[in-house]
């Protein structure tokens, strides 16, 4: 089974993440992490789920998120075709031994100290998820106090953007 991320663009209006992962729930399906955003449009949010299957099990995914009706637009979103990007925020246990090591490692990661305490750092980064996950196994052995990923974030590269037809003609959207 591999991983896979799909975009979708919804209407921003109350019940709607409760009935896209109602879909989910219902057909017994994961969802592996989810994001949900305002856009640039007050009308409409944004949506990014991660999700593991096969090309069937995304297929059918794809068909039963079509069916929801405040669903206004879906794309799968590639790692060819987009730019993707993962918050991690992490407190590491610290000593007089480890301070400098785990700096060092947080400032290769490209990872900011945005805590500092006696005994700790809590240490923000973003990148790829592989990025992410690799740093997370070289703390380990420090000792991971607490964590919280946020979940990818992804755009189409270039000028191709996900928006719905009736956005562009201005039409109402539901």
């Amino acid at each position: 089974m591999s991983s896979f991320a799909i975009a979708l663009r919804v209407s921003n209006q109350f019940g709607v993440l409760t009935r896209v992962s109602g879909m989910f729930s219902r057909r017994g399906f994961n969802i592996d992490s989810l994001t949900v955003s305002n856009t640039e449009d007050p009308r409409v949010s944004r949506m990014t789920l991660v999700c593991q299957g096969d090309e069937t099990v995304k297929k059918q995914i794809i068909k039963q998120l079509s069916k929801i009706h405040d669903v206004l637009e879906i794309q799968e979103m590639t790692p060819d075709i987009c730019v993707s990007r993962e918050l991690l925020l992490i407190k590491v246990a610290i000593n007089g031994n480890t301070r400098q090591e785990i700096m060092d490692a947080a400032s290769v990661f490209r990872g900011k100290i945005i805590d500092y305490s006696p005994h700790s750092f809590c240490i923000e980064m973003t990148g790829e998820t592989n990025k992410v996950d690799a740093y997370v196994e070289l703390m380990k052995p420090f000792g991971i106090m607490e964590m919280c990923r946020t979940g990818i974030v992804a755009l189409e590269r270039g000028e191709n953007c996900l928006k719905n037809y009736a956005y562009h003609t201005g039409e109402e959207i539901a």
